[in-house]
This record gives structure tokens, sequence and C-alpha cells, in this order.
């Protein structure tokens, strides 16, 4: 990727961001014009999400925000927890086709831990919830009663592995012992509960007469996409960007996180990087490419310093239609849990051969 600079950071005077701008959701309006969501962290962690304009220079290059208020702010109770505090975080925001609606997923902060919640909107900036996302068990495995973050919907109705078109969702549950805090030091070993330790996808039916719908849907249909595979995503991967068709299938900018070696630092310190991942377009659930190397690691000092050191964290996606370049994607990222930085990547007409 290359980096096309920082384009937002907390302001001094503003409450709502004493603690960081972060991780935005990105999406294209009605009027044309991109919208970042970003996650707004106030004193104790408190979180909203917010809506920004993207301001672009003459080349075409986003070069900041103009901030346009608060989208979602803990409401409900499944956002708020009972002693105080409470967070809607790290939106993702996809347009439905079918539904002509923009469908936005986030981290609902409830009393059980981190929760994937649903909000829809016909023009950003009126949402109405729908609530939490609830999953059928699979093969012993309870997706409902576990943290659950990094999700982002398909744009269209897709072939689940059965060959049935449905709604398809990409979802991280942190199963317990999974958060890369609870693996550190065991980077040597491979022997990795797949089923435990994996991005997955999971579907349900499209609503009757492919309405908007008025709940997420319980989704009954599973399938492991994606466990740790390369280095330096050995402790966890997630999700990051909703996916995006291209020339080559679905493409979405994922995280991974591994552990670096930092002389006069923590003794265990997490690194999060971004990788590239290709699904097929005919059957998503297959993989076609994947980065053995991240195409994003932490290297400026607003991204190794921060609220979380050594933190990219790919969240929003613009493919370049707007100016002529269909094959250049840019990628809105948290950098370090404080700042928003965007990079571009360029898709290549022929996939890179790997081993």
């Amino acid at each position: 990727m290359q980096r096309l600079g920082m384009v937002m950071e907390p302001e001094s005077d503003n409450a709502h961001e004493v603690e960081g701008v972060l991780n935005p959701a990105a999406v294209r309006g009605p009027d044309g014009q991109l919208y970042l969501f970003p996650r707004l962290v106030a004193d104790g962690n408190y979180s909203r999400i917010g809506i920004a304009r993207v301001i672009f220079n003459e080349a075409g290059d986003p070069t900041g925000v103009e901030r346009l208020g608060i989208a979602l702010e803990p409401e409900t109770d499944y956002e708020l927890l009972p002693h105080g505090g409470g967070g809607c975080e790290d939106p993702r925001i996809t347009f439905m086709e079918t539904f002509q609606r923009y469908v936005m997923t986030y981290t609902a902060r409830t009393a059980l831990g981190p929760r994937i919640a649903v909000a829809v909107s016909a023009d950003l900036f009126h949402w109405q919830r729908m609530g939490l996302v609830k999953f059928e068990p699979y093969r012993g495995i309870d997706f409902d009663h576990v943290d659950n973050k990094d999700a982002s919907f398909f744009p269209v109705a897709i072939p689940n592995h059965a060959g049935k078109m449905q709604m398809a969702l990409l979802h991280r549950p942190l199963f317990p012992g999974t958060r890369p805090e609870e693996t550190l030091g065991r980077a040597d070993d491979l022997d990795l509960d797949l089923d435990h330790e994996s991005i997955w996808i999971s579907y349900c039916p499209m609503p009757v007469g492919n309405c908007a719908p008025q709940h997420p849907g319980l989704f009954n249909s599973h399938h492991r996409l994606a466990t740790p595979t390369y280095p330096w995503e050995m402790l966890k991967i997630g999700g990051g960007t909703p996916p995006m068709l291209t020339r080559h299938g679905w493409m979405i900018i994922y995280h991974g996180v591994h552990e670096v070696d930092v002389p006069g630092g923590p003794k265990h310190p997490l690194c999060y990087s971004a990788g590239v991942m290709i699904l097929s377009k005919e059957q998503p659930h297959r993989i076609r490419y994947r980065s053995a190397e991240p195409v994003l690691t932490p290297l400026l000092h607003d991204e190794c310093h921060g609220i979380v050191p050594n933190v990219v964290f790919p969240t929003g996606i613009d493919r370049r239609d707007d100016i002529g370049q269909p094959d250049r994607f840019d990628i809105y990222y948290g950098m370090a849990d404080s700042r928003i930085g965007v990079a571009r990547i360029d898709v290549p007409e022929q996939l890179p051969v790997t081993e």
C-alpha cells in the first residue's frame, strides 16, 4: 500500500475525542460524496460513532474531513453497561443493493461483552437500530454467547456453501483463550484450534420479497473461512474492510496480530498489521489469494505511538470510480487507536503467485 497521509485526529477541545478517533467506516453517500463514520472515544473509553465528510485535493487524494456530528451513541440496553460506560464501536457500512439501504455493523459493548449490532439508513444521516445479530449453534460451536467483533456484510446476496443465495456476514468470534493477549508466547506453536481461532462467514435467508429487513435475521449457516497461517498474523486474525468486488473476486483487507521485540519496551508487545484476501466471486467461501506478508504494517510515528502502540487497523474502503480509477481502492485505517490514516492499493491485472 502507498500511504496518503493522516485525515483525522482528535480535536483538543472536543470532549467526545479525548481518547482518540479511529477505525472508521467509509461509504459513498447518495450525493456521491465520501463519508467517514469514525469511532470517537471519550473519557473512560466511552465510544460514539461520528460522521464526517472527506475533503480531497485537486489530485483526488483525501486530505482531511469536515465533522458533521454523531451518527450513533450508546442508548439501548445492549450499548450501555449497568454501572455506567458503554459504547458503539468500530463500524463498517455496506450499501445493500437489494434493499437500497445502507447497513452498518458495529460493536456494541454489552454487559456480557462485545457483540455485533446492526443499524440501517436510507441517507446516512438517520439510522434505525435493528438489534444484535443472532446465530444458531454449529456442530457444538456456540456463536451467540461469546464475544464477537469485526463484522461486515456482502453488498449482494451470495451463494452459501450449499449454493443457496443468501445474505452473508463476515465475523470473528472471540472464544475464550483466542485473544492475542491470551495467546502471547505461542508463536511457535502451530497447533491451532481452527474452529475457535478463525474468521467465519455466516449466512441467513433473504427477507421475504427482498424488502429491507426489520431485524438482523438468524444466521443459521456457517463456514470457517480463514485461520492464522503466516507469522505476521499468528496470534490472531480478524476482519477489516467490507468485501468489495474486483476483477479477481471479493477483496477484503483484514488484520493480523503478531508479537514483536521492542528493546526497552513491554515484555510482550503486540503488532497489528493488514493483509489482502481475495475470495472467489462464484464461491465466496473459497480463498483465491492471501498475502503471505502484510501490505501495511506500523512504521510511522503515529502508527507506533498512541493509545495502543504498533497498530494499523483497516476498517473503511473506497473504490475510486469517482476519478476514473476503478482498480484503485483507498483504505481508511486506525493509527495506534488514536488517529485515522489512509493508504491506496491498486489491484493488479494478475494475482501474484503464492507458494
